[in-house]
């Protein structure tokens, strides 16, 4: 065999040099390395097993013995376009003992998520490409057996429990849910919400009169993470939840409308979460003229009746889920009544205010009206206890609307209209005339009072809540 001993080849001429002719090999000698020629897609391979965590080199590709135990082979770090990194299950137990493949900082298939090879003899080879997708497999022995890792959403904000599988972040004034990362579809990369706005206030009456009561803030519930089944969830859940990225989300949590002595009461204050808005209850209409009709809202306040309107007449309620949202956010409020014979006995009943589940009751003569129940949640997700017990049992009501006040001269006045499941709060007689506050943190409407002497005072309505869910582990 000849042999040339040179330190440079170089051509003579023209812009093109060929080692070899046509057909024949040119082969580097072992342990001989080559450069500039770029990678041809391949890897040279450690044929030394691997059996515990290690970091890779790119242009390397390595057996992984998971005999023993799980092995992860993280990427190599700060990679550059081009670098090249395979790996292969050694004995066929990467079934039994997975392989874990570390992104080690970088995406991989565009995903911030480890893989997983998970079937016996398979392996890949992962090609980096950019900063977008990363990783890319570009050979593997079945592409199904590279499963990705499941990831979960971290977040801090609120007063923070546990239920199973889910964390849930419970705000009863204004905060920030400050979501650290973010998972994979796998994982959790949504969550689900209660949105609960502040209650509205029931009317005020001067003597005679019976006021309306508040309607309930606006009640917004999503289903989705981990869904619970009915009946422990409300039918007015939307299957969507919001998906989250790393960021601060503002809170705001509305307050309740405030006690009135003005005749008509005061609308709830909104509560917001992310894209969510829940609108503030409706107030409460009043027995004087001009006073009678109920404010729009979450859901509406009721309207009053009086004892200066002809017999039968009411003001008109205010409408519920307004602005509308699908599903609805609230029902309407009820309407007042109003009986004036001569020379008696007169009823004077305003209507009840609107609640999440139901319209507030109309006044009926002789009889105040009720405020319309609340929705509920599962207690999963009320797992401080917010809210309040209602008509479907082990389940925590919110958003109930205010009850009417009730005032009939030479009556025993013996019945106010109650306040519905979820906060809100019953009417009142004639005396005396101060009417309760709807709960705090439910968005319940307050009940309206029975006028008959002064000072005339509404009670508040009840502060809203936001209640946020998700899956982190």
């Amino acid at each position: 065999m000849s042999k040339i001993e040179v330190d440079a080849i170089d051509k003579q001429s023209g812009s093109t040099l060929t080692l070899g002719g046509s057909g024949t090999a040119v082969t580097l000698a072992c342990g001989a390395t080559q450069s500039g020629f770029g990678r041809s897609g391949s890897v040279n391979w450690d044929t030394t097993p691997k059996t515990a965590t290690f970091t890779g080199v790119s242009g390397n590709g390595y057996f992984v013995n998971t005999t023993a135990g799980v092995v992860t082979a993280n990427l190599p770090t700060s990679p550059s376009a081009g670098d090249i990194m395979a790996v292969v299950d050694y004995a066929g137990t990467a079934d039994t003992n997975n392989i874990t493949v570390g992104r080690n900082g970088s995406n991989i298939n565009g995903a911030a998520s480890d893989q997983t090879i998970s079937k016996e003899n398979s392996g890949a080879t992962f090609v980096y490409v950019d900063g977008t997708q990363g990783w890319k497999f570009t050979e593997t022995s079945n592409v199904a057996d590279i499963a990705l890792q499941p990831t979960f959403i971290s977040a801090t904000g609120g007063t923070i429990t546990t239920s199973g599988n889910f964390k849930v972040h419970t705000f009863t004034g204004p905060g920030t849910f400050c979501v650290s990362a973010v998972g994979n579809p796998i994982g959790s990369t949504t969550v689900d919400y209660l949105v609960v706005a502040g209650g509205g206030t029931g009317g005020s009456s001067g003597p005679p009169g019976a006021a309306a009561g508040g309607g309930a803030g606006g009640f917004r519930l999503s289903n989705s993470v981990g869904c619970i089944p009915a009946p422990t969830m409300s039918p007015l859940a939307s299957p969507s939840g919001l998906p989250v990225s790393v960021q601060g989300y503002s809170v705001t949590v509305g307050a309740g409308g405030a006690g009135s002595t003005t005749n008509t009461g005061c609308k709830g204050a909104d509560s917001i979460f992310s894209t969510i808005t829940s609108t503030g209850g409706g107030f409460g209409g009043s027995y004087a003229s001009g006073n009678r009709n109920g404010g729009s809202g979450g859901s509406g306040g009721g309207a009053g009746g009086g004892s200066d309107a002809p017999t039968g007449t009411s003001g008109t309620i205010g409408s519920g889920n307004t602005p509308s949202v699908s599903p609805s956010q609230g029902n309407n409020g009820g309407l007042g009544t109003n009986t004036n014979p001569q020379p008696g006995p007169y009823y004077w009943n305003g209507g009840g205010g609107g609640g999440a589940g139901a319209v507030g009751a109309s006044g009926v003569p002789g009889s105040a009206s009720a405020g319309g129940v609340g929705s509920f949640v599962s207690p999963a997700m009320a797992v401080s206890c917010a809210g309040t017990p209602g008509p479907v049992p082990a389940v925590r009501y919110f958003a109930g609307g205010g009850g009417s006040g009730s005032q009939a001269p030479g009556q025993p006045n013996s019945n106010v209209g109650a306040g519905g499941a979820g906060g809100g709060s019953p009417g009142t007689l004639c005396s005396p005339n101060a009417s309760s506050a709807g709960t705090i943190n439910t968005g319940g409407g307050s009940g309206g009072n029975g006028g008959n002497a002064t000072p005339n005072v509404s009670g508040t309505g009840g502060s809203g809540i936001v209640i946020i869910r998700y899956k982190f582990q």
